[in-house]
Parts: structure tokens; sequence; C-alpha cells
């Protein structure tokens, strides 16, 4: 029975849709294996591909391109809709259509990504081998391209890179000299590769010519494994015993005035906990964001004296995400912080928030931690607290505790890179680097999501990129511990109180990725359009 062209139109439509989904399903564990995710998302990459390359026309290619697209984000996303209806008190049908929003957006750079290589790189079924070449690297380096301006645009939301589904594949090995984004031209290479295998030979015998791009793909795939052996780092000093603290106080509770003690008094317990036997005593508790959920100078000094008091007989360092006030210049400062103090910081100093040991967040949520120009009527309609802040310095120093030197970022802040680079770096009084980076969160907006696991993978693509270890303190989940080689070494179950007690060792040294950043992959994205059109304009004039 032959169909209708409205008929297959549908049919191909529901069929995209469907790749979208299980795209969106590859970037954390759950309901996929971690061993799959690689490759799932590889195959449900080149079912775009194939699609948005060989579409009748560049306005095809965008129109298929955006809807896989879409429906990935709207699928891979769908925890925003928690913390907007269920936290933020938004009307569900408004919560939805804020994250139908931001899906639609978001797709609107793979399908700008498509539609331009299939404009200038287009293919079709028995193209020649050259040909080939250029379409797919052309497609890889659209795809991978956006997705950079994607992390950079209007401050950015790089939250479901397509690099992040290959952490437990091969291509992994590139992070330390690529970072995400090159991963991120490796995986869609190999997409489109794969794709250019799936049509017809015009002439017999010309399959193993066809394969040319598929044969690269695979090799720079398969060069992932010796890269992902090399050390790019070094120990440095003594492995530091640290206590993560996830305090699993649920998120409606969390900025209720009448439950503050409660919440202050279950952090401090787990704080306080004896050290299991046979495991050294912290010299470091690490707390999550805004453990305290009102500025520092709104908490009573003898609470404060308190937590010093715990900290000098433990004889430790506490680090706690705390929402700071102070004075700069002669003008009120509001930053979502981490102070650090030991048992001979006075109180007066974490009254008024000077400890010597203070990082303050840089990169800030939109509409979460600051409201974009012309956005206060949104942000009005939402019930979250502590919505306008001010931006830290680009580099701060980081914390110095039992000679390693650990530099922290907060919440989302591990989704940029770039940003954890600075760090890294002696300081301009040649300070050392960070050995340790140390992400705090308050994942209990999204409940127990994929958002958790999303995040984790994030983090641990970082430990890949910096080659040093990274350690994740969270309200609800999920706290652990990460090597310098992006495997999770502990871990505690979500949305369960506890602590998790590790040895961390610091790690000194840069990877290629923490000298230059982005520079490499956006070097390497520009060589490969280059190639791709130059080699296009031969093939046609051919």
């Amino acid at each position: 029975m032959t169909q209708s062209p409205r008929s297959r139109k549908l049919r191909g439509a529901a069929g995209l849709m469907l790749a979208g989904a299980a795209h969106a399903l590859t970037f954390s564990p759950g309901p996929l294996p971690a061993w799959a995710l690689a490759t799932t998302q590889v195959l449900m990459l080149a079912i775009a591909a194939r699609v948005t390359l060989y579409a009748p026309s560049a306005k095809q290619a965008w129109a298929r391109g955006w809807l896989f697209s879409f429906t990935s984000y709207a699928l891979g996303l769908y925890w925003i809709f928690i913390s907007l209806h269920r936290y933020g008190d938004l009307a569900a049908p408004l919560a939805v259509a804020a994250v139908l929003a931001l899906s639609a957006f978001l797709a609107l750079f793979p399908a700008t990504a498509s539609a331009l290589a299939r404009r200038y790189a287009p293919l079709e079924p028995g193209s020649a081998p050259a040909r080939i070449l250029s379409g797919t690297l052309a497609w890889a380096a659209m795809w991978a391209g956006f997705e950079w301006l994607r992390a950079v645009l209007l401050t950015g939301f790089p939250w479901l890179n397509i690099g992040y589904a290959q952490v437990d594949g091969p291509i992994a090995g590139w992070a330390p000299l690529l970072g995400v984004h090159g991963m991120a031209f490796l995986a869609a290479f190999a997409a489109a590769a794969l794709a250019s295998l799936w049509q017809p030979s015009r002439k017999a015998g010309t399959g193993s010519r066809h394969a040319l791009a598929a044969g690269i793909a695979l090799a720079l795939a398969a060069a992932g494994w010796p890269l992902s052996r090399i050390d790019w780092s070094a120990p440095s000093g003594d492995p530091l015993n640290v206590r993560l603290v996830q305090g699993n106080i649920e998120q409606s509770q969390k900025f209720d005035p009448a439950l503050l003690d409660q919440s202050l008094v279950r952090h401090l317990d787990l704080a306080a906990m004896p050290a299991a036997p046979g495991v050294p005593d912290p010299q470091l508790i690490i707390l999550p964001e805004t453990v305290l959920p009102i500025f520092q100078d709104q908490l009573d000094p003898r609470v404060w004296a308190v937590w010093r008091d715990l900290a000098a007989q433990r004889n430790t360092v506490i680090a706690m995400g705390v929402p700071l006030h102070d004075r700069v210049n002669g003008r009120d400062r509001y930053t979502n912080s981490v102070m650090g103090f030991d048992g001979s910081t006075p109180v007066e100093q974490l009254v008024a928030g000077t400890t010597s040991m203070r990082y303050d967040k840089r990169h800030l949520v939109p509409w979460g931690e600051y409201v974009p120009p012309g956005f206060h009527w949104f942000v009005e309609m939402l019930n979250i607290p502590l919505g306008d802040f001010d931006r830290g310095a680009v580099r701060q120093t980081p914390f110095a505790v039992g000679g390693q030197h650990i530099a922290f970022n907060i919440c989302y802040e591990d989704l940029f890179g770039p940003d954890l680079l600075p760090s890294l770096q002696p300081g301009p009084n040649g300070e050392p680097g960070a050995t340790i980076l140390v992400n705090v969160s308050n994942l209990g907006w999204f409940g127990d999501s994929w958002a958790l696991r999303q995040h984790l993978q994030i983090g641990r693509l970082r430990t890949m990129e910096t080659a040093r270890p990274m350690l994740t303190a969270t309200n609800t989940g999920i706290t652990a511990a990460i090597d310098a080689k992006g495997r999770v070494a502990a871990q505690l179950a979500p949305l369960q109180a506890g602590v998790l007690p590790v040895a961390v060792q610091g790690m000194t040294g840069l990877t290629p990725y923490a000298r230059f950043g982005d520079k490499t992959a956006l070097a390497l994205i520009g060589l490969a359009l280059i190639a791709a059109f130059g080699s296009g304009r031969k093939t046609r004039r051919a």
C-alpha cells in the first residue's frame, strides 16, 4: 500500500522525535547503562546527520535539525519544570511553557548548524569520497561550533553539550587536549561519518571508498584509548582527609525561617560526627551551597561561635556555602559564596564575611541569581529567594589546607570549563595554583531527577580536562569524590542525609586544555571548516 506524502512526512517526523528522545537519555546513566551512553549517542546523532545532510534543501535541514534537538532538550531538561512549578510556585502550564520555550531556543543552534552544513557542503546518495569527507567535516564542525556558541552567548547554557555523552567512551581520552567542545566535534564527526555509510553506491566496488570518513573517525576514536592512559598531572603533597556533608534538606523547607535552626543543627551534627573506626579525622569539612539560607550578618553571632568552636575542637577547617553581604567602596555587595574558617578565626570576621578563605561565585544563573534587563516581571512571578547577586573576580585565591590548594566553584559553574582554568595557574604573587577542585551545589531544586546524574557527568569531564580531582558537596545529591581521571571513587546515595569521608590526592601540572582552554578546539573546528569548504569547491568544479 502506497503511503501519501503527508503520511511519510508524519512518520519521518515521529521517527526523528524518537531519535531525539533516545539522544536525551545518553547524558547520564539511568535508564541506559554507562557503557552504552557514548555508542547510543553517536547512533542517534547519526540519524540527525543523515536526515539533515541529505535533506532536499537547507530549509528542510534546519527544520529536521530543530525537531530532533527540540525533542532532545525538552526531555533532557524536563527537571527545570520541577524547580519552576514545585519549588518556584509557577503554575504548571506556565512551567511547561517555559521548559518548551527554552528547548525551542536551544534547538536553534543545532538547527542553524544543520542548515549551514547542508547549504555549503551538501551530500547526495553516491557522492564522491572527497565530497563525503567535506560534508561530514562541515556538519561536525558546524554542530561543535554552535555548541560552543551556545556555551557563551547570553552568558551561556551548555547543559547537554554532546561531548558530555562521551565521558565513558574512547573519545574521552581527548578531553585533556581538546576539552568538551573538541570532544563534541569528534562525536559529531563520528556520527556524520556513520551516516555517510548509510547510502546506496551508484557504482559497484565504491563502498570501501565511501568509508574514508568513517575510517578517519574510527582512527580518531581509537586514538582516545592511548591518550587516556597518559598522566597529565603528578601528585602533590600528602592526601587530604576531607568530610563531605550532605544534609538532604527538602527544598520546600530550606528557606523556611521557622525551620532554619533545625537545618543548621542537622548540618552541625553531621559535621561534628566522630570519625568511623579506621577513618582519619577530617582536615577539611565541606558543606553544600547555601547551607545558611540567610545572609551571614543576619545570623546570631553566638551561632557562629558554635561553628568556630567546632572547628577548634576538631582541629579542622570548615568550608560552607553562605550568601554574603558586605560593603565595598561604600556600597552594599551581595554574593553567593563559600566561606572557610578554622578554630582561630575571629567570630567578628564570620559575621562580617571577611575571612581570609572566601570564594564568590562568578558565573551567575540568569533569573535565579541575577535578573537580566527587562525580566523582573518574570522573576516576580516566582518564589525564588536570594535572586540578585554580584559577581566574583575572575581568579580567586584557592583555600590552603593541609598542603593542598582548593579551588571552589558553585552550582552550575562547573559547566563552564574555561572559568575554572584561572585557578589552576599561579597567582599574581606567585601563590600556587589549585591542586583540588570542589563544587558545592544545592540540586534540591530539581528533586530526584536526571539533573543530579547529569551534573555528576559534567564534573567528571572537568576532571579529565584539568587532570585534577574534584569533590562535590551537595544538599540532596550527588555528593561524590572524582579522581583526576574522571572516575567516581566514592559517592553518597541521593536524597539521604550523611557524610562521605574521602582522602583526596592533590595534583599539579597543566594539561594542554588547562593551558589553552577552548582555543585548540576552536582552531580545530575552524580548520575543519576550511578543509571542508575548500574540498567541496574543488569537487563541485570537477
